[in-house]
């Protein structure tokens, strides 16, 4: 079984029922989930473009999905802690942290992170690939621009409240911030090595090591952005390479699974490329085929315990560290 620490599917949860359908979860992701054999994930709240002139607006629009899709799907819990995760876990029930894909919505005022805390955020990024009041994202441009002094605030104010901060979307400058501040552990829920595909999104060498020195997780990411910059390299095996080398740099004890599927957002994505077959990795087009990543590990030579902490145990180690 296997945790995916990123996805997106509240966004498809709020723009179909903003036009109107309901029990969205159950009637296009929840069949998918389970062939795939994943067991549990973060679901972020993310305000994606054109919807970032008012990111307010667009916040409450998807609380307000997501709160009414939670009251009626029978197919998912949502999960606040380590316990509530594994007896989720035991009774076969299909868990849901939670998440932020940046906090540009609070502006400076850091006691608005208590706003996605009650409504049962666990994990939050401080960005996502704009530069707001509290740092500047990964693809903004500004690779070296630290923190603002909210976005330090915002730092302590996670970690004193038991949220699992995630750098994936963060530029340089703000991801040393994080490590030198953050008291837990953090992550990089989606980004893959640097080494192997020099892009602004995915992590360097240095950084991995101060993630594993945090004793965080990294999750390796499915788009085929971050995993070559050949088109022939945008393959399952290619993706298994960056998870040999993530080992190789960090252990086998910080690395899992955040692998960002979006095949379900369809090819109206800001972000996507126009040919949509292209978006998206050949042989790991969406969950169901996440076995194929594994048996790659399998031709690798890896044990059945490093199997399982890349599956699950790794970023569940972190969950309990972290949130408690």
């Amino acid at each position: 079984m296997y945790f995916d620490g990123h996805s997106d599917i509240w966004n498809d949860v709020t723009k179909r029922r903003l036009s109107g359908e309901t029990d969205v979860f159950s009637r296009y992701h929840a069949k998918r989930l389970k062939e795939g054999m994943v067991e549990g994930s973060i679901f972020v709240i993310w305000v994606d473009p054109p919807y970032t002139e008012d990111y307010g607006k667009r916040t409450r629009q998807i609380m307000e999905a997501v709160q009414a899709e939670i009251a009626e799907s029978k197919e998912l819990v949502i999960v606040h802690n380590y316990s509530e995760m594994m007896k989720a876990r035991e009774n076969g029930q299909f868990y849901v942290f939670i998440g932020v894909e940046g906090m540009a919505y609070i502006g400076s005022d850091v006691s608005m992170i208590d706003d996605y805390y009650d409504f049962g955020a666990r994990h939050a990024m401080l960005t996502w690939n704009e530069v707001n009041d509290l740092g500047a994202g990964a693809a903004s441009g500004k690779k070296s621009l630290p923190l603002t002094e909210a976005g330090r605030r915002a730092v302590h104010y996670m970690n004193d409240k038991g949220m699992l901060i995630d750098v994936s979307h963060l530029n340089e400058g703000g991801f040393w911030d994080v490590a030198r501040l953050s008291t837990k552990p953090f992550v990089a829920s989606h980004s893959n090595a640097s080494a192997l595909c020099d892009v602004s999104r995915n992590l360097t060498d240095d950084q991995l090591r101060a993630i594993r020195d945090a004793n965080g997780c990294v999750g390796l990411n499915s788009f085929n952005w971050f995993i070559s910059g050949d088109s022939a390299k945008h393959n399952v095996e290619e993706l298994a390479r960056h998870a040999a080398h993530m080992i190789d740099v960090m252990g086998i004890d910080h690395v899992g699974c955040g692998f960002d599927f979006c095949e379900f957002l369809g090819p109206g994505a800001t972000f996507s490329n126009p040919d949509k077959e292209r978006s998206f990795t050949h042989g790991l087009e969406d969950c169901r085929s996440i076995c194929k990543l594994f048996e790659c590990f399998d031709r690798m030579g890896m044990t059945s315990i490093e199997k399982e902490k890349i599956a699950r145990l790794n970023f569940q180690r972190v969950i309990k560290e972290v949130i408690g």
